[in-house]
């Protein structure tokens, strides 16, 4: 029997964009699938539309809700304790992904036992289409985390084992924003390890809004999770100095990262083309 995967999705002023979020969920190929969705204190209508789902696919949807807003960690963590399923696969209230996305996953989780974390490259797209892309690395190893974030968490698929192995997301408002750098370092750290697919299967909205929301002090706490898994990972005392990169990206003037950032995904875009 096909197992079950539970979507976690924390959900927060969405409601312009969940329906093409869920749509995807059904259109997926893999149907033996939960979603628990978790509001984080919602100021528009993303609780309605959620309940139009819940109502019209009961065994399909969950929707619990925050008294307040608490922040990504918590929320998915009370998504956790919902979830039934052996495979736990992340996604955005505000983003897609392609049809085979959950049958691609589901196929290495089941016959690499040595695996517990399968993401995938993405697309990054707004209002006027697709303008970049990723391109992360196969197989990352420990030492990679030390560059950047070596798995995109809104395409991740992991086994639930894993997630339990850490006591899932850690708690601590220094790790907002980059509560998924330090699950993967948690985890590797305990000995598991992941793939990517080297296939874009989700899309992730990037757009004035997002770019809107990254804010300094996310910068900071980057830093930490950098800090953080130096510690878990036992890196050597030098390697602390790449905790001073995402400060130093933070400096940078706005307009400039965002010139810059964009550029750099694009170009991966005609790279990807011309291969």
């Amino acid at each position: 029997m096909d197992k079950l995967i539970s979507v976690i999705m924390g959900i927060y002023n969405v409601e312009a964009t969940l329906r093409e979020a869920l749509d995807c969920i059904l259109a997926q190929t893999y149907t033996n699938w939960e979603v628990i969705m978790c509001d984080d204190g919602s100021a528009d209508k993303t609780v309605e539309v959620a309940m139009e789902y819940v109502n019209k696919y009961p065994d399909k949807f969950v929707l619990i809700k925050n008294k307040t807003n608490q922040g990504l960690n918590i929320t998915l963590n009370n998504c956790l304790s919902k979830a039934k399923g052996e495979y736990i696969a992340r996604m955005d209230g505000d983003d897609t992904c392609s049809e085979t996305r959950f049958a691609k996953q589901v196929e290495i989780l089941d016959n690499n036992p040595d695996i517990a974390i399968v993401s995938t490259d993405m697309l990054f797209f707004d209002e006027s289409g697709v303008w970049g892309r990723t391109h992360v690395k196969p197989r990352p190893e420990k030492q990679h985390y030390l560059i950047d974030n070596v798995f995109c968490h809104a395409a991740a698929m992991v086994r639930r084992e894993a997630y339990m192995a850490v006591e899932g997301y850690t708690v601590d408002k220094r790790l907002l924003r980059v509560e998924d750098y330090h699950l993967w370092a948690k985890m590797y750290a305990k000995g598991y390890t992941g793939v990517n697919i080297q296939e874009p299967l989700y899309q992730m909205r990037d757009d004035h809004a997002a770019f809107k929301r990254r804010k300094f002090r996310f910068r900071v706490n980057e830093a930490y999770a950098t800090l953080c898994a130096c510690r878990l990972m036992e890196f050597p005392f030098y390697c602390r100095v790449y905790c001073l990169k995402p400060i130093l990206k933070g400096l940078v003037p706005g307009f400039m990262y965002k010139y810059l950032h964009r550029r750099r995904l694009a170009k991966r875009i005609s790279d990807s083309s011309e291969g």
